[in-house]
């Protein structure tokens, strides 16, 4: 669990609504974290493992490989799965040297080396969970950007500057200021442990806050765009503005899920912080809820890593493809289908975003008439840039297994002649 507190739990000289809540089943609640963040990075790692399907090529123009917004969710993913692995160990560690956890205390004044590893685990969760928002909140302004702007694959190097050196430099600031004067003196009071707080959860109100408003205009601009294609808005377009929404309230849906639990704990906690006596019976309630919220943040923090996958990709299936020969022939396939469309179709009138939001209206409902013949659909659809062009496009990933499909070719064909027109 990514929490201020368990960095507080480090201090020998802790507050009491910390070590309340800290202290309160020890075991449970390292076994909970245990079994939640272990299953949800063994189902990441196998979400995010190479399947056997491919892009398909529809129409004269090929769809382009995935670029900025497809490298950022592979590194949100990243971030996830070494912040579940840091729970698992911390985790692990507590529940089987319960010793460890007993010698943080002012008593023991000569072995530092459960400070130390408490103190490491925490700053390691805390710094790629943190990582984690910021790249999410970047995930946002990039869908956005190529949509309105057709930002290109060199705004990555950006985003990776803004996020890491903003992780880094305020994880080190917040640690800095709660264990001064040293890890086994801690300064005591609230008012020296509120920056390393705000620095916690100042980009997870980011995203809260800001990503909505980005998925918001950037579904407007979809819209826009569709529109304004030939003066009309089909059904066709109406669904895929629909899937558009529907992906980023998924997004949004499984956040707050995973992190306002972390908000209204610390609420609480805080509350109880100031109170001259937290075991008073007239706050009960407040210790209860305190409780619950936090064997919830136990459960459901390490869970972001994999409900973010079915977010933002779905379900990609247990086909693993780990053969590296099919992946050196999907590479020059790629490069192969780059060349085929120079420069994105310019000077011809093509537009790879339209085109490609035609396409997807068109696997709909190629889609539909595969399930009907008993097969499943594999398709999941994201915003990203195509940086060597310049151009904007969705991301459909399809099946490899898939044919037949010389019927949506030929409407595609039909499509770019009216795009081209």
């Amino acid at each position: 669990m990514a929490s201020p507190r368990l960095e507080t739990f480090c201090c020998p000289n802790r507050d009491p609504a910390t070590d309340f809540v800290v202290s309160f089943q020890p075991q449970l609640f390292s076994a909970l974290s245990v079994g939640s963040a272990s299953l949800s990075l063994i189902l990441t790692i196998l979400q995010i493992l190479p399947k056997r399907r491919g892009y398909r090529r529809l129409g004269p123009y090929p769809i382009p490989k995935p670029a900025s917004s497809s490298r950022i969710l592979f590194i949100i993913s990243i971030c996830d799965i070494l912040g579940c692995t840091g729970i698992v160990v911390r985790s692990s560690i507590w529940l089987g040297l319960p010793d460890v956890v007993e010698k943080i205390s002012v008593n023991n004044s000569g072995d530092v080396w459960p400070e130390v590893f408490c103190v490491g685990s925490a700053m390691w969760i805390q710094l790629f969970f943190s990582a984690s928002f910021w790249w999410t909140f970047c995930y946002a302004v990039d869908v956005f950007l190529v949509v309105k702007t057709s930002a290109g694959i060199s705004t990555i190097i950006l985003y990776h500057m803004i996020t890491w050196g903003l992780a880094l430099l305020l994880c080190a600031e917040g640690v800095a200021m709660l264990y001064y004067p040293s890890i086994s003196d801690c300064e005591s009071g609230l008012q020296h442990a509120i920056p390393h707080y705000v620095t916690t959860y100042a980009p997870m109100l980011l995203v809260l806050i800001a990503n909505p408003i980005f998925f918001i205009r950037t579904t407007s601009a979809v819209t826009s765009l569709l529109k304004g294609r030939q003066g009309i808005y089909t059904e066709n377009e109406r669904r895929l503005a629909t899937d558009i929404k529907i992906r980023f309230f998924k997004i949004m849906l499984v956040f707050s899920v995973c992190w306002v639990p972390n908000i209204v704990n610390e609420g609480l906690l805080f509350f109880l912080e100031v109170q001259p006596d937290i075991s008073d019976s007239s706050l009960r309630t407040v210790r209860n809820a305190a409780l619950i919220t936090w064997f919830f943040m136990g459960i459901l923090n390490p869970m972001q890593a994999f409900l973010n996958t079915l977010a933002h990709r779905g379900w990609t299936g247990l086909d693993v493809d780990l053969s590296l020969r099919r992946r050196k022939e999907r590479a020059w396939d790629s490069m192969s289908t780059s060349a085929a469309a120079p420069n994105g179709g310019a000077g011809t009138g093509y537009n790879p975003m339209v085109g490609t939001l035609l396409f997807q209206s068109h696997v709909q409902e190629g889609d539909k008439n595969l399930t009907g013949n008993g097969l499943q659909p594999s398709d999941s659809m994201g915003a990203h840039s195509e940086g060597g062009s310049e151009s904007s496009t969705v991301e459909i990933h399809m099946s490899s297994e898939r044919q037949d499909f010389e019927d949506i070719d030929a409407d595609a064909e039909s499509l770019d002649n009216s795009v081209r027109n």
